[in-house]
């Protein structure tokens, strides 16, 4: 093995640790459980794949074209980060209260998109990570090794959601409501935490 591909595995290696890290496969778990406990096993296999497809769309999209499209719209890293707090803790309220079959829910909703594709999985984070390590690419084999890093956080991220579906036979509707509040809770947390960075963002370049 030469050093230049040594060197891409190790880049491949922690571009999918720290996406993984940041993107947290099992943390979403409880979320899609609540999201798809009204649906049936078919409906929830194919969301548990939609949502990985449209966090892999948005990943690669804003690795590709993030830079040009922030500049261009003229929005820093810190607002994105801020308003993808305020969605996260909408969705968190209605979680916590017992009223996520209205908006969130409802039928002509697909939650593959919001919340799940972004911003719980496509997060700031993960888009700013990915961002970053785009721009350590100089050679075609870093490049390779960026894009299967992404691919393979995305399976994991597809099978993360498809084996948890079968913790809806269990848990049966009381469960569920219990795992709702439970996700209510961490998103509500996650949703502080991204607005708090946010804050200390906006802060640092005042």
């Amino acid at each position: 093995m030469t050093l230049g591909s040594a060197s891409a595995v190790t880049f491949a290696l922690q571009a999918f640790v720290t996406l993984f890290v940041i993107m947290d496969p099992p943390g979403a778990i409880p979320v899609f459980l609540v999201l798809v406990a009204d649906k049936g096993v078919k409906a929830r296999r194919r969301l548990a794949w939609q949502a990985a497809a449209v966090s892999f769309s948005v990943i690669s999209i804003f690795a590709l074209f993030g830079r040009f499209i922030l500049d261009y719209l003229n929005i820093s890293m810190a607002a994105l980060q801020a308003a993808g707090g305020l969605l996260l803790l909408l969705i968190s309220l209605e979680l916590l209260t017992g009223r996520s079959g209205d908006p969130v829910k409802a039928k002509d909703t697909n939650i593959a998109l919001v919340p799940l594709g972004t911003p719980l999985l496509a997060g700031p984070g993960a888009i700013v990570a990915t961002m970053v390590f785009a721009q350590k690419v100089h050679n075609p084999t870093h490049a390779m090794g960026l894009i299967i890093a992404v691919i393979a956080v995305h399976l994991a991220i597809a099978l993360a959601l498809l084996t948890s579906t079968t913790i809806l036979r269990v848990i049966r509707e009381a469960g569920v409501t219990l795992v709702a509040r439970i996700a209510g809770l961490l998103l509500a947390a996650i949703a502080v935490q991204m607005m708090v960075d946010a804050i200390k963002a906006f802060t640092a370049s005042g």
